[in-house]
């Protein structure tokens, strides 16, 4: 069986994958074709069937990196290469679409290199494991060092990542900040899904709420204190935890994943409808339908009582800007969107043009930690209730040169009250 066999039965966009082969070669890309520049796939590979190998080959390059480093006596640069071998681990065991040998040995890796950064990370790092619905879910729990309970932000990852690609332990936007962090697998992610916990349409926020459970019962954790960074497509599974969890003291929704599925499973990537494929377990695609527009944010926002923050591309493919206005009117909490012009679902204000690699992701974490820092400290939300047209190259969400509009072509509201 190929390494990455499509799910059976077979889906409508499978027909597209001679097209999307070609993408792959030429982009360097699976998805996120807005970016400029080329994407971070070796140049060897000329088909999604190729990424893992080659993508776990430079794993291994850089896992062999970190221990010459580490038999050297330089812990802080084996630390470096052990965290960016275990998220190459980890991006290549992700277009594995069943749990076979070869995915179950990348991910392996992956923790393996993961356990090293543990080790040597300047600060606690746990792996932990909590019960969930007869399930064993994992989490990452980083810890600040204080001697009073601290803040601690649940961060949600996207549908591609795992938790030990977030944060860095070298820059760790949350401790920087005296915050805890917890990273965890919910239902489709890492080693939920080596263990076979599928996710359903309303599974994740279940989870999720089970994951703030087990925080409550850490003394290091300010309890009044937890907050939620849901970043890509965890910023959909995010709003669904604090519309269900009134424990959720604030919310930063970040790189929108806000819009129908439909967008995402029939508009974007074919890889999004192959990969939820995967990891709902679905037995046809028309369940699989049903599945994620059962996942709809429509008349459920209205439910979350916490201050949120949500931040999205103007043009951001998988969320149209109309059904995000739809939805932020929908919110009855006290709430901010920041909308960032001509960018899709790569945010910085680092990077005006949207290119793509890992200044960008470093921008919008720091940028969502302060805002959660500045809800847990007391601070006033200046932009509650206001849509902020933030054009990168003006300014950002707190420069008095942006604008507050919703399209390009308004004029802006803060001018015309002066």
């Amino acid at each position: 069986m190929a390494n990455n066999s499509r799910p059976t039965p077979r889906l409508s966009r499978d027909s597209q994958q001679w097209f999307f082969d070609w993408m792959i070669q030429e982009t360097g890309k699976t998805f996120h074709f807005q970016t400029e520049g080329r994407g971070r796939l070796p140049r060897a590979v000329r088909r999604h069937a190729m990424i893992s190998k080659h993508m776990g080959r430079s794993a291994q390059r850089m896992q062999r990196l970190a221990e010459e480093e580490a038999a050297a006596g330089h812990e802080t640069t084996a630390l470096a290469r052990y965290f960016d071998a275990a998220t190459l681990y980890g991006h290549a065991q992700h277009p594995i679409f069943e749990n076979n040998e070869e995915k179950k040995f990348l991910h392996s890796a992956s923790l393996e290199c993961f356990a090293h950064v543990r080790r040597l990370a300047p600060y606690r790092i746990e792996h932990v494991d909590f019960e969930w619905n007869g399930a064993t879910l994992s989490g990452n729990l980083h810890l600040c060092s204080t001697e009073e309970p601290a803040p601690c932000v649940l961060y949600i990852p996207g549908c591609d990542q795992t938790k030990e690609m977030h944060p860095n332990p070298l820059m760790n936007q949350a401790l920087q900040r005296g915050m805890h962090l917890f990273s965890f697998d919910g239902p489709g992610q890492g080693e939920s899904n080596l263990r076979g916990v599928k996710l359903t349409a309303t599974n994740y926020e279940e989870a999720g709420s089970a994951a703030i459970d087990y925080l409550l019962t850490r003394p290091e954790i300010d309890a009044a204190k937890i907050g939620v960074y849901g970043f890509s497509y965890g910023s959909r599974w995010g709003m669904r935890l604090a519309a269900r969890d009134s424990r959720v003291a604030a919310l930063a929704a970040t790189l929108a994943s806000f819009g129908e599925s439909y967008h995402l499973m029939d508009e974007e990537s074919p890889r999004w409808k192959q990969l939820f494929m995967y990891l709902t377990g679905a037995g046809s695609e028309a369940e699989l339908d049903r599945i994620m527009a059962a996942t709809s944010l429509r008349g459920v926002v209205k439910d979350i009582q916490c201050p949120t923050l949500a931040a999205s591309g103007e043009y951001d493919p998988r969320s149209p800007l109309e059904e995000v206005y739809e939805l932020f009117d929908e919110l009855t909490c006290p709430a901010e969107l920041w909308v960032f012009a001509d960018l899709h679902h790569a945010l910085s204000l680092v990077r005006p043009n949207g290119e793509g690699g890992p200044i960008w992701q470093w921008d919008m974490h720091d940028m969502a930690c302060d805002w959660l820092r500045d809800r847990f400290e007391g601070r006033s939300q200046v932009n509650r209730g206001k849509v902020l047209y933030i054009d990168p190259g003006v300014g950002g969400p707190y420069s008095p040169k942006t604008s507050e509009k919703r399209h390009w072509y308004e004029a802006d509201s803060r001018q015309a009250q002066v």
